[in-house]
Formats: structure tokens, sequence, C-alpha cells
């Protein structure tokens, strides 16, 4: 089979990825792009079409004439072409006048039409789009605990929200997982994908080729009986495939020698095997940290918080600014601070916002605690821009906003950071601040990170909080809403209990903004306290 010879080796298939900038899966804005392209590309294609058709009309009424006069002429050919005007019309038919037909065969448009919508195609996504869009789907599907099959009819969290995933789009996310070495999740959509083949009239993969990739990612997951039984499977529809032969004899004396035992025999007869696919989990994702951080994504309790009869929700007019107008204060956490505030901007404000930073935004990046720079990073999907107070005068009363609720200084802020996510979008558990090894992080002027401020721009139809795995404190995105916190102790030291993620957006569009504000300048708004640990 065609497909079998092109997959030479499939245990060694490794998926090499061009490196671009577009980055389509990294922020939802790029993905609306994707559709008001498709839009443009589906007329121009119209256009193209009837372009071709009338080309084509016109070679289709040239082969009838064709047709018609050979067979007018083939009555009697000895006497029509020896009439010298017949003769001539005949030559002159395949010389002169056929080199206007080979010109209307040739004038083909396509590459001049693929030309001219280069443009819009620029905003198509290309191989590590798809690459990271499967991976942020496979991301999902962990950190929410979603069901393959669910997930496949397009199913989240129990309602229909999305197309139903073909046999061939089940494959592919199999394939691109075992490309990386994922067994794990190889084997879920592999499964699931010869589930959907069985009823597919129409199949869109290939049953041999996906239970070849099947039955190696069971083997790799340590799972050798199941491995033989698969590639029995597949050597039942092609007797001939000479991997899978390598492979079932290898499987077997694997299988022989892990057991020390007999020659084996008949493979319907072999015993049970417990069935084993592990999650593939490093040392970090495997520990309570991490474990605590999809629970929290899952809106799941992890902590019983002793105070927590305590918090409150009240209306707060720290500045001028919102004495007409108090800020609507509720309080998350006493030590560190957390608290949100609620309606701080308006649907104006915020479409304001989005409208300046889109052309802006790209990648999101982190800094390299190392080397300092600025990279980017599996654990960080998102695309931002960076806005100044000058930019706008907007963002000079958002800044004015962050300033008279804080009561801090904004003279060694930052600018105004945002932040679209995109598929699956999130950032892993880490710290706003510097700790002491990472003192170059930031500019001697400003200092270290002192608070947090994050205006939240859109409501999450599922995911996409806020977590802090340390406390068990969840934000959820709330549109107009600000999420503020106190990254450093009075005495300047970091507060550890501040490390936060941003949780995988499930579903809809999150779009954030932040105001880091730094401990330089904050001497008597914030001034220290007697005791060091304060």
């Amino acid at each position: 089979m065609a497909v079998q010879k092109q997959l030479l080796c499939i245990a060694t298939v490794v998926c090499l990825l061009t490196v671009t900038s577009a980055e389509v899966f990294s922020a939802i804005v790029e993905l609306e792009k994707v559709l008001q392209a498709e839009q443009v590309i589906a007329a121009d294609l119209r256009w193209y079409i009837s372009m071709e058709e009338q080309r084509l009309q016109v070679l289709r009424e040239i082969a009838d004439d064709y047709d018609r006069h050979s067979q007018e002429a083939l009555v009697d050919a000895t006497s029509h072409v020896s009439n010298p005007i017949n003769a001539f019309l005949l030559v002159k038919r395949f010389t002169s006048d056929w080199d206007q037909v080979e010109a209307l065969i040739r004038n083909n448009t396509s590459e001049a039409f693929l030309q001219s919508i280069s443009d819009t195609l620029s905003y198509f996504p290309d191989e590590e789009d798809l690459n990271g869009a499967a991976t942020a789907l496979l991301r999902l599907q962990d950190t929410y605990a979603l069901d393959t099959e669910m997930l496949a009819r397009g199913e989240i969290q129990g309602v229909k929200q999305a197309t139903t995933l073909s046999a061939g789009d089940c494959f592919e996310l199999g394939r691109m997982a075992y490309n990386q070495g994922d067994y794990y999740h190889s084997i879920l959509w592999m499964q699931q994908a010869l589930d959907w083949l069985y009823y597919e009239t129409n199949k869109t993969a290939d049953t041999v080729l996906t239970l070849d990739y099947l039955a190696y990612s069971t083997y790799m997951q340590g799972n050798l009986r199941h491995a033989i039984l698969f590639t029995d499977q597949l050597l039942s529809i092609d007797p001939e495939h000479v991997r899978a032969q390598n492979n079932k004899r290898y499987y077997e004396q694997m299988l022989e020698e892990q057991e020390g035992a007999q020659q084996m025999g008949d493979t319907g007869d072999l015993p049970q095997e417990q069935w084993n696919n592990p999650r593939p989990l490093d040392d970090y994702r495997a520990g309570e940290e991490f474990q605590v951080y999809e629970r929290l994504c899952r809106d799941e309790e992890t902590h019983d918080y002793p105070l927590k009869h305590k918090l409150t929700c009240q209306l707060r007019a720290y500045h001028p600014m919102y004495y007409l107008q108090p800020l609507r204060e509720e309080v998350m956490y006493f030590d560190p601070f957390i608290a949100v505030y609620h309606n701080l901007l308006s649907e104006s404000e915020i479409a304001k916002v989005k409208e300046i930073a889109g052309p802006r935004l790209n990648r999101a990046t982190v800094q390299n605690p190392q080397t300092g720079n600025l990279e980017t990073a599996f654990y960080r999907v998102s695309k931002s821009a960076w806005l100044a107070d000058y930019d706008d005068p907007l963002i000079a009363q958002i800044s004015a906003k962050v300033e008279a609720m804080s009561n801090l200084t904004l003279d060694t802020a930052e600018e105004l950071q945002v932040l679209n996510y995109g598929i699956g979008g999130h950032y892993e558990p880490h710290y706003d601040f510097a700790r002491r090894r990472e003192r170059n992080t930031f500019e001697e002027w400003r200092g270290n990170r002192m608070a947090t401020p994050i205006f939240y721009m859109s409501d999450v139809e599922a995911g996409g909080a806020t977590v802090f795995p340390q406390i068990g404190v969840k934000l959820w995105p709330e549109k107009g809403a600000l999420g503020y916190w106190l990254n450093l102790r009075k005495s300047g030291e970091g507060d550890y209990l501040t490390r936060h993620a941003g949780c995988p957006v499930l579903t809809g569009s999150k779009w954030v903004c932040n105001k880091w504000l730094h401990e330089r300048g904050q001497e008597f708004a914030r001034p220290c306290g007697l005791d060091p640990e304060e």
C-alpha cells in the first residue's frame, strides 16, 4: 500500500516544523482574522471558478467541433482530404488554429490567481500553528479531564459546542502526539480513530496505518500482549505487511524474555494483561503543586481557609476619584492581600484598549533568569502588546484608576500590558516578582514588582481562571473587573504564597491587561514594618 511505503519506519518518525512568526494558535484574535480571510478566499475562489468554467466551456465547444468534423469527414476520408479546400482547412486547423487552442489550454490562471490572493493567504495558519493547536487541545483534555470520545463528538463539559471530529481528524491528533513521543495521547486518539472508522462509510483514515501507530504506541507504554493483538489485527487486513511481521516477532521475543518462558503460541490464548497507559509527567508535573493547579482550574476546592468566613465585600473609597462612585471590593484572601474590584472598566474602554492593542500583538515572552533574554515558552501561550500612557488618553486614564485604587505611585510602573490568550491559552505557575537570584530581571531604578493589578477584559465561557496553588484562591475572569494582589511583603521580600497561574482557556476568548507596580518610590506609600516578617 502506498501509504505504508511512505512510512518506512514508524518508530522513528520525527515531526520537523518550520518556525515562523505567524503563531495563529497563540491568540484568539488571530484566529478571528483567519475566519475573515476564509470568507474573502471563498469569494475569490468563486470568481476564479467562474473564469475557469468559461475557459473550459470554450475548450468543450472546440472538442465538440473536432468530434463533429472528424465523424463527418471519416465517412469518406479520401474524398474529403482530396478536396484542396478541405485539405487546407485541415492543415490550418492543426497549425495556426491549434496555436490558439494550445494557448487557451495553457491559459490556466492559477499562478496569477495565487499571486493575487497572497496577501490574504498570509493570514492562514502554518504547520507550527497546527502543531500548537493540537498540543493545546491535548493540554485541555488533560487539565479539564475531558473524555476522548466526548471531545471527538465536539462536546465540552456536556455541551455540544463544536463539529464532530472525523476518524481522519482523530488520527491526525494521534499522529502528532506520536511524533512528539507522547504515546499516551497517541493511544487515546488512535483508538478513537479506529472506533470512528468502524462507522464511516467514506473512510477518512487508513485502518492499517492507524493500527500500525496504535500497536507501536501500545508497546511503548509497556503493553506487549496488547501490542501483539493490535499487530495481529493489522496482519489480518494486510498479511504482507513487512514491518508488522517484524514487529510481531520482536514483541513475542520481548515477551518471552520478560517472562523467561515458553515459545509464544496462538496470541488468542494469551493470558489477560493489565492495561497500562500512564500520562507522561515530568517530576514537576507529577508533583503536588501542578496537581493542585489543575484541580483549581477544574474549580475543585483544594484548601480549607480558616478565615473564609471573614472575607467580605464592601464599597471602598481609597482616593477622591472614588468618592462618588466607590470601588466594589471583594476580598479573596488576607495575607497575602488578594482582592477583586468589580466594574472598573466600561465596555467602551475595553473596546478601545483592544482596538489600540490589536495591531501590536506579538507572542508573549518570559525572561530567562540565566541569560536575562526574553524568550517564548511552551508554558506561556498568549500574545501581548505594551501600551504607554502617551499612546492614547484612555491608557493614561486606566493608569490613573490603578494609581487611585492602589494608593501607590506609578512613577516606576511598567507600561500597560495587553494579552489575548489563544487555543488553550495558559500560563503555568510562576511568580510576578524577581527572586534573589533574579535581581537583574528589573532595572535598578524600578526595583522589584510590588503589586499586580490585572484587568479582565472579557468573560470566558469555561476555564481561564487565575489560580494560586499555594493557598487555593481562584479568580474567575469577569469583564470589567480588576484582580489585585501584593507580591512583596513590607520587608521587601517576595511573598511566595503569591505564586499563581493562568488556567488554559477551555472555551471563549480571554483578554486581560496588567499594570505592574514596582517598589521604588513607594517608601512613603507603603513603608517598611517593624517586624521583618511583616
